[in-house]
């Protein structure tokens, strides 16, 4: 079950709302403790017949996560028990400045898989020429930003959220170590 724990409108000062908000309104964070699926190091693979959407293959968690929509239960579906693709404060990552492609997962449906709970499938709209993005990892390497197809976010987005967290008691940042600054 989830538990709403804080919700903060923040609005970004450079004029930049998060990806899926719409207007120049404020983007709203929501800290739930609950079930949820982690995609920041998802690798994500196409889906026969969809063009703008991936399946990416994320881990379930359970603890406190952020999005931008409402906390949401665990529902058990015709496909299985379905979980959203929910955000976990970053310790590094990489930037790049390329056009690849890359998925979008925050507060995407995710489907647990019943052979290892420990996995989701999550279904990620592709999205790409949003600007500077991140790729989470540990390492970097002259192909970290230019192989596969990963679940990311904007280099602002990802800052956006990880201010917002400074003001949460129950979900803080990390400092974020970048790993090939620009």
């Amino acid at each position: 079950m989830w538990k709403m724990v804080y919700t903060l409108a923040l609005v970004v000062l450079s004029g930049t709302v998060l990806s899926g908000c719409t207007g120049e309104s404020p983007a709203d964070f929501t800290v739930c403790e609950g079930v949820y699926a982690l995609c920041t190091t998802a690798p994500c693979q196409p889906i026969a017949g969809k063009e703008d959407t991936v399946s990416c293959d994320c881990t379930v968690q359970t603890g406190y996560s952020a999005g931008l929509e409402a906390c949401k239960a665990e529902v058990v579906t015709a496909q299985g028990k379905q979980i959203v693709s929910r955000y976990y404060p970053l310790k590094s990552y990489a930037i790049c400045s390329n056009d690849r492609p890359w998925a979008n997962c925050l507060d995407s449906p995710c489907i647990v898989d019943d052979s290892n709970p420990s996995r989701a499938a999550c279904a990620c709209p592709v999205v790409k020429n949003q600007g500077p993005y991140v790729i989470v990892t540990e390492t970097y390497d002259a192909s970290t930003c230019t192989t596969g197809l990963w679940s990311s976010a904007t280099v602002t987005d990802a800052n956006t959220i990880t201010d917002f967290l400074k003001t949460n008691d129950n979900l803080k940042p990390f400092d974020i170590k970048v790993l090939n600054p620009e």
